[in-house]
């Protein structure tokens, strides 16, 4: 009866919780001593010597990096973004041209109506000149991607 009464002394729940807090006490201190004592910080002379070569390796690397840059490509596509930029302006230009067709077609009308000679000759005469500009333009705008 004595040993029972002595194991319910010995193995309460105090008992027991102060054991686990005393074993988890001991596992961080044997891990921060791991940490603390890592490769690093035994090597130190031999890291400060690599740190050097690193550091030099990596100032080449990034003049090869810098060297192997496409600066011509670079360039290009900036100028093919500023182009694109530029797009907006056409968006007007398409806005003036359908006014200038909407008018044309007024005169149309008017020109059925009134059926005059001189409007005949100046309507073609228009036409002429509105093709005569829109070749020039392709031929500046083929001139220019070609080259």
């Amino acid at each position: 009866m004595e040993i029972q009464q002595w194991l319910k002394l010995r193995f309460s729940f105090k008992n027991a919780t102060i054991l686990v807090c005393f074993l988890n006490i001991i596992t961080a201190i044997f891990l921060l001593h791991g940490f603390l004592t890592s490769p690093y910080t035994r090597n130190k002379l031999s890291t400060a010597n690599s740190n050097s070569a690193q550091l030099s390796y990596i100032k080449e690397s990034e003049e090869i990096r810098l060297a192997m840059l496409p600066l011509e490509l670079i360039k290009r596509v900036k100028e093919i973004e500023q182009e694109g930029y530029t797009e907006p302006e056409t968006a007007q230009k398409k806005e003036t041209k359908q006014t200038a067709a909407v008018d044309l077609s007024k005169r149309l009308k008017d020109f059925r109506s009134v059926n005059d000679a001189s409007s005949l000759r100046a309507l073609e005469e228009w036409r002429k000149r509105k093709m005569e500009r829109a070749r020039q333009r392709q031929l500046e705008k083929n001139g220019t991607t070609s080259s």
